[in-house]
């Protein structure tokens, strides 16, 4: 999707586990191990983001972890399931992002990648394996604490 703003955009990532692994997929521009994620588009959520960009780029159903409050007013207030984490990074020396981490649960491992979301390589970690790749420190921390959160959960 286009970029909503030329200085800031705001974003979801959604770090999935199955069976006790969590994917990452190596993305095809920035050359680096990364979660499921993009862009909020104007007319959803982040909630409803962070599901749709985990269809269309692994083609996986998820439930996100977390729970909303079940509070919901005659002007259709409602609550969402918070993310686990919140931060604000550089894209380039004119673009920031403001991300919504979210983490996940999937049935199965099974995905069907997008030909629109390239990515060179899709894989499912274990706790053992994020120490063996060149994972950024940042992905590797949420990568393990999505691990954690979500262990046995399948």
């Amino acid at each position: 999707m286009p970029h909503i703003h030329d200085k800031i955009d705001f974003t979801v990532e959604v770090f999935i586990v199955y069976n006790n692994k969590v994917l990452l997929r190596k993305h095809d521009k920035y050359k680096m191990w990364l979660s499921v994620g993009g862009h909020i588009e104007l007319d959803e959520d982040p909630n409803q983001a962070a599901i749709r960009e985990v269809k269309e780029e692994v083609g996986l159903n998820v439930k996100l972890s977390g729970v909303s409050k079940s509070f919901k007013d005659k002007n259709e207030y409602y609550e969402l399931i918070p993310p686990k984490f919140l931060n604000r990074h550089r894209i380039n020396k004119d673009h920031e992002h403001i991300t919504l981490v979210y983490f996940a649960a999937s049935d199965t491992d099974k995905l069907s990648l997008s030909d629109k979301e390239l990515s060179e390589e899709c894989k499912w970690f274990t706790k053992e394996e994020l120490e063996l790749y060149d994972i950024k420190e940042s992905i590797k921390f949420y990568a393990l604490q999505a691990l954690e959160e979500l262990k046995n959960k399948l």
